[in-house]
């Protein structure tokens, strides 16, 4: 059984929040992701899924973004 994670994806080129709702506009349509919030003055996005990390990279790099980093979220504020 596959349970949901969430994690933290740090990507460069998020510049607005037009590029900000792209991103998780994109990670939604994916099946395995329940949730997706994007901050471009951070340059994170908090996801909630069950995909591997790869996909989640993939997805986002689709969209326009290179990803620095994805990380386990801890606590509320990642």
């Amino acid at each position: 059984m596959m349970f949901t994670m969430k994690k933290v994806i740090e990507v460069e080129d998020m510049c607005c929040k037009k590029c900000a709702e792209r991103a998780e506009k994109k990670l939604l349509l994916l099946g395995g992701v329940s949730g997706a919030k994007a901050n471009f003055k951070k340059g994170v996005i908090f996801v909630e899924s069950d995909l591997p990390d790869e996909a989640l990279a993939s997805c986002v790099e689709d969209a326009g973004f290179k990803v620095k980093e994805i990380r386990p979220r801890k606590g509320i504020f990642g």
